[in-house]
């Protein structure tokens, strides 16, 4: 007998109610999906607030809570299934809401990135115990359903995102955390009531949590490089000391996954093919993603002067794009290889990028500059992330898929990180003129990333073995 049959007719007593289980633990995915395009948008009022913080500084906002969710995605997942999902959830939402008010209570900029980094903390443990949780409560002919509604959910945030970090800014950035409050008070209660337990029947050895901050540091130490490198210089001790230890820290991490018994990454996965390509590409393309969202976010707030409603009004057609593209990939995924697939999404992106490179001027030109190369962004966007999600793991053991897409969002976040400090690096200090022609670079390096992750992302086509296995 399974953990989930077994946990099921546990709870049957209680009369599961799997619409309101849905309910709550979408409203919790809701929370951790809001997060990444409200504090983009949040991002320039954070700096006048901290005056004299660089934008190097400023990034570690971003970085820090994108690092600490990748390092500690699957381990703390892990360590859910172990002791208690249910007890992993209310853990991690009880921690992202009072690191959300710590957020809002930051008076210094460090005081800040450390209750960001709490906030990913607590995110990293809610959403893989959020997915597991439903599917324990839900009937296996309804599951399917369910997961669809879940992921939707967090498409709405996504899209929701920057028209309420607009709204909210304009009281003050405090508020795009402060907003966190209620929902997860509400959710964390709803959740203590009404969500059922559940958790693994064999217990495996405990997660790497010294290999996850391995990978941490390793992450955390290349992007101190790139964001400081104008400020040290490239040729200076300290760059190249951040550089080597990422390095270290790095090699240090893959030693450890080779020979711990319950790594974050499994090295055996990374030997399926489909799979490693998956990884490589939602890498690459995330990295472009990235700097290409913040690159457009503050291009209209400092060079265009727009206010933080405006911005988040403007920003909003690109992940409106997300879904609707998302159901054509599905659509065309029953004719077209899944490879194939996003590496059109990735050219798509790529014409976006570029288009806004060549049409965006220093005068407001938003209709005609700005949103088509934004709407063919969300529509690469569509394409790329639901089909790579969908397919990483269809070569994986069936026991290894729920690890496989752990590992595939940690890939994501990783090069959410590296986006941010690609963008730094390329702005630097500059202003005037010069701000203008770095974000133009940094949009022309976006599209160029999601060219290489174009071909790339052809090794995600399943193998013919693979193809009449599944047939």
């Amino acid at each position: 007998m399974t953990a989930t049959t077994s946990s099921l007719e546990v709870q049957s007593a209680r009369e599961v109610r799997p619409g309101a289980v849905l309910t709550v633990l979408s409203a919790a995915a809701f929370l951790a999906g809001l997060d990444l395009f409200i504090v983009n948008v949040a991002f320039e009022h954070m700096g006048r607030s901290f005056r004299g913080a660089s934008l190097a500084d400023l990034s570690w906002v971003l970085n820090g809570y994108a690092i600490a969710y990748a390092a500690l995605l699957i381990p703390l997942g892990r360590l859910a299934d172990r002791f208690g999902r249910k007890a992993g959830f209310l853990l991690g939402l009880g921690l992202f809401t009072a690191a959300s008010a710590a957020c809002a209570a930051s008076t210094g900029l460090w005081g800040l990135v450390v209750s960001r980094v709490a906030q990913a903390v607590g995110a990293a443990l809610l959403t893989p115990t959020s997915l597991g949780l439903l599917l324990n409560a839900t009937p296996p002919d309804r599951r399917a359903r369910a997961v669809r509604i879940w992921a939707a959910v967090g498409s709405l945030a996504a899209a929701a995102g920057p028209v309420a970090g607009g709204l909210l800014v304009e009281l003050s950035w405090q508020w795009v955390f402060l907003v966190n409050l209620p929902v997860g008070v509400v959710a964390f209660l709803a959740a203590v009531r009404i969500v059922p337990d559940s958790r693994d029947a064999a217990r495996g050895p405990l997660p790497d949590l010294p290999g996850a901050g391995l990978l941490g540091l390793a992450v955390g130490a290349l992007s101190l490089a790139l964001v400081k490198a104008e400020d040290w210089g490239w040729g200076d001790g300290r760059t190249g000391a951040a550089l080597l230890g990422s390095i270290i820290a790095g090699g240090l991490f893959w030693w450890r996954s080779s020979g711990h018994p319950a790594p974050v990454i499994e090295p055996a996965l990374l030997r399926v093919r489909t799979f490693a390509w998956a990884n490589l590409s939602a890498f690459v393309f995330s990295v472009a993603f990235s700097a290409s969202l913040l690159t457009s976010i503050l291009w209209m707030q400092d060079v265009w002067q727009y206010s933080a409603v405006l911005t988040g009004l403007a920003i909003a057609p690109g992940p409106l794009m997300v879904p609707l593209f998302s159901s054509i990939a599905q659509r065309l995924s029953r004719r077209v290889e899944a490879g194939w697939l996003v590496a059109s999404g990735c050219g798509v992106f790529a014409v976006g990028a570029a288009t806004s490179t060549m049409w965006v001027g220093a005068a407001p030109n938003y209709l005609t500059g700005l949103l088509p190369g934004w709407l063919l962004a969300g529509a690469g966007v569509g394409l790329v992330v639901p089909t790579l999600l969908a397919s990483a793991t269809v070569e994986l053991p069936p026991a290894r898929t729920a690890t496989g897409s752990a590992i595939v969002n940690m890939s994501r976040q990783v090069g959410l990180a590296l986006g941010v400090s690609l963008l730094v690096a390329l702005v630097g200090n500059s202003e005037g003129g010069e701000l203008r022609a770095a974000f133009r670079h940094v949009w022309m390096a976006a599209a160029l990333l999601a060219l290489c992750a174009a071909p790339l992302s052809l090794g995600v086509n399943a193998s013919r073995a693979a193809t009449r296995s599944n047939a």
